[in-house]
């Protein structure tokens, strides 16, 4: 295991952005007797009426000393209290009835399902961290292209020049063609290696004419990130590795309409239940994950074991999450199961299509 130290510090980003999010209703008070001796609120002036301002929430009496500061910091990145316990079994065991108790209103007693998605999305990475379980990072040196032979080239440069002398220096792609065919010619003479760049290459359209094109797709955006990913794959990778966290949040709204989809004549549930069924939903998943990657570190916990949890743990958790979120039959509940089975095969393409095209915008 390595990277120990920055797998610490994501959970520990985790908690601290989760804690941001969740409301502080419902958990237990703390104050000590006798540390409430302000009259106004040191944050908005009102009148104290008791341990907290009743306008801004503010404690009375706000703490000065480095016990007290060490406190809140061990407080915000491992806050598990009373909810906390609260909500964990019934989203391992009962999830669909904590989505429809959080969506009927019960906040206070359960974590926010965007909370715990945070920090169950930084603890997951972290652990994937420490576990080594990650996209390869390391290609090689990376910039190897294969060369053509010389007669080939030969012909491309030919064509290449032939072109050049029938198009006006204003043209955009006068420069990318003069770079191509300096670079081919010192290739030729031996004087440099192939590398990747800005290449062209000409085509023949209908009326025989030959015009420029890309050597890959056509589409200069595309291009570039083709050429990005050859040039630097190392590089590329670990972009797709840490964009995978920072925009994990995507795959709420990819995955909300979908489940929309498999309640489309049933008006009674809207967006909001959806987003809360998929963010619980999502939560779990990112606990399994974590649970399965601390036990495939354990010795003796055979391998095979730990493929046919994966396989079979999240379509009888899904199966149940629907049942009781949304009162289904046992049919009803199988159907849409299996339905969701293939969108999120679905959510999860267009989620790593749009960290590549997030790789290739930095």
């Amino acid at each position: 295991m390595t990277n120990i130290g920055e797998a610490l510090g994501t959970v520990a980003e985790g908690a601290l952005y989760s804690r941001a999010v969740e409301p502080k209703a419902g958990e237990r008070a703390k104050e000590d007797a006798g540390h409430t001796h302000e009259t106004s609120c040191l944050n908005c002036g009102t009148a104290l009426i008791g341990p907290h301002c009743h306008r801004c929430g503010q404690h009375a009496h706000v703490h000065r000393t480095l016990g007290a500061f060490m406190h809140d910091l061990v407080h915000g990145v491992l806050h598990f209290e009373g909810k906390t316990w609260r909500t964990l079994p019934l989203l391992a065991w009962k999830p669909g009835e904590l989505t429809r108790r959080y969506i009927a209103g019960e906040r206070a007693r359960f974590v926010s399902p965007m909370a715990l998605f945070l920090f169950s999305v930084f603890l997951m990475f972290a652990v994937f961290q420490l576990a080594g379980i990650g996209p390869p990072t390391d290609f090689g040196s990376g910039n190897v292209i294969q060369q053509d032979d010389p007669a080939t080239e030969q012909k491309e440069l030919a064509d290449l020049k032939d072109a050049r002398a029938s198009m006006s220096s204003a043209n955009p792609a006068a420069p990318i063609l003069d770079a191509q065919i300096a670079g081919l010619e010192k290739r030729l003479r031996g004087e440099s290696p192939a590398k990747p760049g800005d290449t062209v290459v000409l085509a023949q359209n209908k009326s025989g004419k030959s015009r420029l094109t890309s050597r890959y797709t056509g589409y200069a955006f595309f291009d570039h990130a083709i050429e990005k990913w050859k040039a630097n794959p190392s590089l590329m990778a670990y972009k797709l590795q840490s964009n995978s966290y920072k925009f994990s949040w995507l795959l709420i709204p990819l995955s909300v309409p979908f489940v929309w989809l498999l309640f489309l004549w049933r008006r009674k549930f809207g967006p909001y239940d959806h987003a809360v069924f998929v963010t619980y939903s999502l939560c779990f998943m990112s606990l399994l994950f974590v649970a399965l990657a601390v036990l495939g570190e354990v010795p003796f916990v055979p391998g095979w074991l730990l493929v046919l949890a994966f396989l079979l743990i999240p379509p009888v958790h899904i199966y149940k999450q629907l049942k009781g979120a949304y009162g289904l039959s046992r049919f009803s509940s199988a159907w849409r199961a299996t339905a969701l089975l293939g969108f999120i095969a679905i959510v999860l393409t267009l989620f790593v299509n749009l960290l590549l095209v997030l790789g290739a915008l930095d």
